[in-house]
């Protein structure tokens, strides 16, 4: 076994090139000739005084031999010896004729139950050296059979076909979508996850050892290129197997920051983050679910788009017809934005903006929710056909008193500071000073400060504070003076109140996929620096939802409500692992499987439809 260097020329242009091959020699009739078992290709770059170091540790692997040259080869060639070994075993399962030592198959022949063994059963069964297991490239497989059941259960990879992407396209865009869903990370880290510890490749045919990291940036592009066909082709698919039908939309916003500076994406702009980046360049993820759950479009903004004007493009591109509801929260719900919905010919619910509450409990009616809580409501017909619907929260009543207080009791303790350091000798005691102090109190806990009123009492000359008092007197129409209650705001006027907030909820719904794309699907932080990947890369992480919506949808008809971390942390136990065994007539035996699951993951499995064994069974003999 050896190395050899081949001219040769593209079949396509004609062209010569180099390429590399890992070849033996066999005697025939014709005498002694060279075979290649293995095309190393032409990116091959172990340097030549290592070559036949590594052709002999290849057999020393194959036939599970004592390495005699291990500590003499380079990191780089030790991870190609067990690389093409493996592909070595993967591609010829039939090196040699499998026979077991004549003695152990006839005491096979005839078992204890007097019923003859066939000769496929017999080759089961042989003599090997327990002493020489080796357990090889062990590779995790559990959460990888998921997804590509998923993906496959949609059409996923025959669509990315119809499309007119080729093999190798097509498994970059998988592995990349498959990558977000089991290890959430930028291209670069998944491509070493993918060459060094998944074994999706198993499961598709396909050696990501030799992909180029390049084609990981590629397949993104190809990705969001074909974005609406794609966000159609599923949305579609889920209608198909879930049987749901497009009544609701639910839309809103959320951003992600950058790692670096950004200066070639124009839509990376300075605004307030929610994860308190501001520090960071940012954009705008706009989403547009159906009630279902599953997205049924996405679209990226710059951060500084304001948030109301993004709704008009979404729900045009949705081709939404007229009478279809749309359910978001009170950022966007401006009146030039419910003004348009009603034009069009659109239903909504929305969180009010209006700050004014107010509650009846003698007038509400009751609404039981889950784990039996009661939500009161108040209908209000406003001046414009509107339905009000004042709902109370007992929940929210507790979180709204818990918020009061401690804004109050933050306020109350910065006056008496402010009080207390008019009586030190170097205490504050000008009227510029205080009036500034007790200004940024009431800044910093303006949601408590708006219920005192206080007094700063100076003396004679006017420049100096005497005292100061104040007192507390709740403001009308607050959440002081009505925690727990808050207004949706509505033009279907015939639904019923419990309808209606059993509607809006849906929206936390929406609010669990961000916090699910941001946490677990790897939308921040963005290390792109070029627009098209940016966007590439925000649009994976919407795919990736997508499929692991389709597995916990599927789980939770059968009781299992796990979070997708939850359940990736289940399926990651499982691994695919070869066992190489020496045998008694001095040929080697290798057996490539996954590790048996866990009573959870077999749960899942079932339920799923997924084989305990992804990728099969695979036995050579060499």
């Amino acid at each position: 076994m050896f190395i050899r260097c081949t001219q040769t020329r593209s079949r396509k242009s004609g062209e010569p090139y180099t390429t590399y091959r890992l070849v033996q020699s066999v005697r025939t009739a014709q005498g002694i000739k060279q075979s290649t078992l293995l095309n190393l290709g032409s990116h091959f770059d172990l340097p030549k005084d290592q070559w036949p170091l590594l052709a002999q540790r290849i057999d020393e692997l194959l036939h599970n031999q004592v390495s005699l040259i291990a500590s003499t080869l380079s990191e780089q060639a030790q991870a190609l010896a067990q690389r093409y070994t493996a592909q070595l075993i993967a591609l010829r399962p039939s090196l040699a004729p499998v026979a077991t030592n004549a003695a152990f198959a006839n005491q096979c022949a005839i078992p204890a139950g007097g019923v003859a063994l066939t000769q496929a059963q017999t080759e089961r069964f042989q003599q090997v050296d327990l002493d020489s297991i080796e357990l090889v490239r062990p590779r995790s497989i559990g959460v990888e059979n998921a997804a590509l059941c998923a993906m496959r259960q949609c059409g996923f990879e025959d669509k990315l076909s119809s499309l007119g992407l080729n093999r190798p396209q097509i498994a970059a865009a998988v592995a990349t979508i498959i990558a977000r869903m089991a290890h959430p990370a930028s291209e670069l880290a998944t491509h070493a996850w993918l060459q060094q510890h998944s074994g999706l490749g198993d499961l598709i045919g396909f050696d990501f050892e030799a992909m180029d990291l390049n084609r990981l940036y590629r397949a993104s592009d190809l990705l969001y290129k074909h974005r609406d066909a794609l966000q159609d082709h599923l949305f579609a698919q889920a209608q198909s197997i879930f049987g749901f039908r497009p009544t609701i939309t639910l839309y809103d916003l959320t951003n992600t920051y950058f790692e670096g500076i950004c200066a070639g994406v124009a839509k990376a702009k300075r605004g307030h983050s929610k994860e308190c980046r501001s520090d960071c360049p940012l954009v705008t993820l706009a989403v547009a679910l159906d009630a279902s759950g599953f997205v049924r479009r996405s679209k990226v903004f710059a951060d500084n788009a304001s948030e109301p004007v993004t709704l008009k493009d979404m729900l045009t591109s949705l081709n939404a017809a007229p009478g279809a509801t749309v359910v978001m929260d009170a950022g966007i719900a401006t009146e030039a934005n419910l003004t348009w919905l009603r034009e069009n010919g659109y239903h909504y619910l929305v969180k009010s903006r209006l700050r004014e509450r107010q509650f009846d409990p003698e007038g509400a009616t009751e609404v039981k929710t889950a784990g039996d809580v009661t939500i009161k409501m108040n209908r209000v017909i406003d001046a414009q056909g509107q339905v009000l619907l004042y709902c109370h929260s007992p929940a929210r009543e507790q979180k709204d008193r818990a918020i009061d207080d401690a804004k109050a009791a933050g306020f109350e303790a910065a006056c008496e500071k402010l009080k207390a350091g008019l009586s030190k000798p170097r205490g504050a005691k000008d009227v510029d000073t205080i009036m500034e102090r007790l200004g940024r109190a009431k800044q910093r806990f303006s949601r408590g400060s708006q219920h005192y009123e206080v007094q700063v009492i100076k003396d004679e000359t006017q420049l100096t504070v005497t005292d100061i008092t104040w007192s507390k007197r709740i403001k009308a129409g607050s959440a002081a003076a009505h925690p727990g209650v808050y207004c949706l705001r509505t033009n279907l006027v015939d639904m019923d109140d419990a309808t209606l907030w059993r509607t809006y909820v849906m929206l936390t719904d929406l609010e669990s996929v961000f916090r699910s794309l941001k946490t677990d699907l790897g939308l921040r932080p963005v290390f792109h620096q070029v627009e098209r990947r940016v966007e590439g890369h925000l649009f994976i992480s919407v795919l990736a939802y997508h499929f692991v919506h389709m597995l916990r949808t599927q789980l939770k008809a059968k009781g299992i409500d796990d979070s997708w971390s939850t359940l990736r942390e289940t399926l990651s136990v499982q691994r695919r692992v070869t066992v190489t065994l020496s045998r008694r007539d001095g040929r080697t035996v290798h057996v490539r499987k996954a590790s048996r699951p866990e009573p959870r993951h077999q749960t899942i499995n079932e339920i799923l439809g997924h084989t305990s064994n992804p990728g099969g069974t695979q036995r050579t003999v060499i």
